[in-house]
């Protein structure tokens, strides 16, 4: 075999098995990229790489497998037709589960995805983005009326008595730091809870600002760790001509609170985000999807057409082989398909080849036999002197030998195949023996022995007779032979020898004078 029938014979198979992987590798990495957004963004266009690849190699597949169903179709090949139908079926059977699916699967993407984008959903999560805003505008505020009580308390101290006023006062509030800064944000005093390597928190010019305004600050700021403080400042009521004070107060947002409002902040984000991806990831899922159910209607239609295959192949093979047997090529055998139903007919019919071969050799042998016996029995009628003629049924002369066409005088071996009657000859001697046996068969006569007198132009010719039936295994009419042989010599012969004997007698007498001519003329009468 060559690499051209190599290619044919295994070529779709293997694009087949590539389409198929394909198809599984798309489905793999949908599954596993639909789990997670980022994974999704980043292996979509792979997807659908694979998806069409996959699709125009199951395409060109099923394209050449429909085309080759055509052109044996048109050309009655066997088997085509019941190949067509079991493609039809098996595709029906296949395809309209499929579409279901896909049917389904689409009013889920569409409906479903929507429900994840109901007003309650919207407006749930902005409440809770309120509530936990609301619930931190309050911990501003108290924490501002704090810093300011503390204010109003420390604006009386001179510079010299901040330090262990404002060391208690940061113990008896939960705040993390106080700091109070003079003149150019100058540190007067300290008092934190924090690490000892830790800067006081800097009053930036905002605050400032705002404070010299005669205004109180406050503001939510992230720390180190992630986590949410509250900044707030208050301005010390100084003397007259002193340099304005300013109290800078560091106070921490409860852990839980903090963790509440990123969760809030950031399932907000997030569904944002979602709501302007909704129609995208529909379109998204809705062109996978249709990618994943176009090959699986060509895939389930190409594997019809394979299991068609695997049906019709033992009918094509044994028609292929009734053909053979019917041209008389015995030897045909059929490969073995499988263990099932079909195999079990192409096993029959292997054996029925194999004992049609043993008969068929029987036959030639017996043959052979049967003519080495006519051959034997044609060199022993030629040799005989005694003429046999076998007639059919119908009287159609079967065989004949040379001493019967003697006998007859008439070329009865040319005469085989035809009738035995006038057309053969119209001899004198030939038809009066024609006639005679006619009337002996026509009387359903079929055995007999007889002698037979014929009146020929060279005078009495008298023939021994003999009809015997030939054995017939069909239960039709049987056939008949004949057998006859000219006894006119014989008889002449006899009655000469007769007579001599009586003339011999004859003469005895009359030589004897007791014996009266009276009597031996009556004797010799």
């Amino acid at each position: 075999m060559d690499i051209a029938a190599l290619a044919r014979k295994y070529g779709s198979t293997v694009l087949g098995t590539i389409g198929v992987a394909l198809w599984l590798v798309a489905l793999y990495l949908l599954g596993y990229a639909a789990q997670n957004s980022v994974e999704f963004d980043r292996w979509l266009p792979w997807i659908l790489l694979i998806n069409i690849s996959g699709l125009l190699t199951l395409f060109v597949l099923l394209a050449t497998k429909l085309t080759g169903l055509v052109r044996d179709y048109r050309r009655h090949v066997p088997g085509s037709r019941l190949k067509g139908r079991t493609v039809a079926i098996f595709s029906a059977l296949a395809v309209a589960p499929i579409l279901v699916v896909y049917y389904f699967s689409l009013q889920f993407l569409n409906r479903g995805i929507d429900s994840w984008f109901e007003i309650e959903v919207s407006q749930g999560l902005k409440d809770t983005r309120e509530l936990s805003h609301a619930a931190l505008e309050v911990r501003v505020r108290e924490f501002l009326q704090h810093t300011q009580v503390v204010a109003h308390e420390l604006s009386p101290l001179t510079d010299f008595e901040l330090i262990g006023t404002l060391d208690r006062e940061r113990r008896e509030s939960t705040a993390l730091e106080f700091t109070v800064v003079g003149a150019q944000t100058r540190i007067i005093a300290t008092s934190s809870d924090r690490p000892m390597d830790a800067l006081p928190a800097p009053a930036t010019d905002e605050m400032m600002l705002q404070v010299r305004r005669g205004r109180p600050y406050v503001s939510l700021d992230t720390d180190s760790v992630g986590g949410y403080v509250i900044r707030a400042a208050s301005p010390l009521e100084g003397d007259g001509g002193s340099a304005a004070r300013v109290l800078i107060a560091l106070y921490p947002v409860p852990q839980q609170l903090s963790q509440l409002a990123d969760t809030v902040q950031r399932s907000y984000t997030q569904y944002a985000n979602l709501v302007q991806l909704r129609q995208p990831l529909k379109s998204t899922f809705v062109l996978i999807l249709s990618f994943v159910v176009l090959m699986s209607l060509i895939a389930a239609v190409y594997g019809a057409f394979f299991a068609a295959q695997r049906l019709v192949q033992p009918v094509q093979d044994l028609i292929a082989g009734t053909r053979a047997v019917a041209k008389g090529n015995y030897d045909t055998k059929l490969p073995l398909p499988s263990r099932d139903e079909l195999g079990f007919l192409v096993t029959s019919f292997n054996d029925m080849t194999k004992r049609l071969g043993r008969a068929r050799e029987e036959t030639r042998r017996s043959q052979q036999a049967v003519e080495a016996e006519r051959a034997g029995l044609a060199v022993i009628l030629a040799r005989l002197s005694t003429g046999v003629v076998s007639l059919e049924p119908d009287l159609t002369v079967r065989t004949a030998n040379q001493a019967a066409s003697a006998i007859l005088g008439v070329d009865l071996e040319a005469a085989v195949g035809t009738r035995f009657d006038e057309s053969i000859s119209d001899s004198t001697l030939f038809t009066q023996f024609i006639a005679t046996v006619k009337q002996r068969l026509g009387a359903d006569q079929s055995d007999w022995r007889e002698q037979i007198e014929l009146l020929s132009d060279t005078g009495k010719r008298v023939l021994m007779c003999a009809c015997t039936a030939l054995p017939n295994d069909l239960g039709g009419a049987p056939g008949v032979v004949l057998v006859f042989d000219d006894i006119t010599t014989l008889l002449q012969a006899q009655r000469d020898a007769a007579w001599g004997e009586v003339a011999r007698r004859l003469a005895h007498e009359i030589k004897n004078p007791l014996t009266p001519i009276q009597l031996s003329a009556e004797r010799i009468q």
